[in-house]
């Protein structure tokens, strides 16, 4: 069964930061940097919105919200020392 965000779940994606630049930022190469995405996610007003949409549809690739894969998944796994 496919899943289907409701367009008010993805309501942020309209004035997210990441939707004036390109995806390399967000989803760069293993090992390439993630700075330049999380200075970008950091003043965005989506970036709550879209760490709770990446936690939610369990996103396992890129930065959303202003943090990587490793930063998520340790969020999830209740590790305070996260961000």
């Amino acid at each position: 069964m496919a899943i289907n965000p409701s367009t008010r779940e993805l309501s942020w994606q309209a004035d997210a930061l990441c939707a004036q630049t390109g995806p390399e930022f967000f989803f760069p190469e293993p090992g390439s940097s993630t700075r330049e995405a999380k200075r970008l996610c950091g003043a965005c007003a989506g970036r709550t919105a879209c760490l709770q949409y990446a936690l939610a549809h369990d996103e396992r690739f890129g930065v959303w919200g202003g943090l990587s894969e490793k930063e998520r998944q340790r969020l999830r796994r209740g590790d305070r020392s996260v961000g």
